[in-house]
């Protein structure tokens, strides 16, 4: 797998960290309910272009690393795994509309997310310094010029 990524006209690396959790916290993320959840979050990032790198669910909450495209928004990718697994869901669960889970909300609000990218340091030295080595480049370049 290449560290950098390429569209039609863009080539990038944007690797995220996601963790999001059921509404209330419960502990129903395992067996039959976990396998259906694992294989649906595989099928709606594959099909919004998104790479997962790793995945773990766990029995409340569940870990994502995944490669998105730049022209997906994380709001958009979240809002898509998070709506329409809550749905499918609930239709092949019916049971968890009832008390004491969740009525029509599967997921808690929100999502915790931290971008995974290059060292910072390593980044801010080089466009620090940028300038510094084009001159140098530059210079070097001249004195072969007759």
């Amino acid at each position: 797998m290449s560290k950098y990524k390429k569209l039609s006209h863009v080539v990038y690396k944007c690797d995220y960290h996601i963790v999001w959790v059921p509404k209330y916290r419960f502990r129903i993320l395992q067996g039959e309910v976990k396998q259906f959840v694992e294989e649906d979050i595989r099928m709606l990032c594959e099909w919004k272009k998104c790479e997962i790198q790793e995945m773990n669910v766990q029995s409340d909450h569940i870990h994502l690393v995944v490669s998105v495209p730049p022209k997906v928004s994380i709001s958009e990718l979240m809002g898509t795994l998070k709506g329409k697994l809550a749905i499918k869901l609930f239709r092949s669960y019916p049971k968890m509309k009832q008390k004491p889970y969740w009525g029509n909300h599967f997921w808690a609000r929100g999502y915790f997310v931290s971008t995974i990218g290059i060292d910072e340091e390593l980044i801010k030295r080089y466009v620090k310094y940028q300038e510094d080595e084009e001159k140098r480049a530059e210079s070097q370049q001249h004195k072969f010029d007759f």
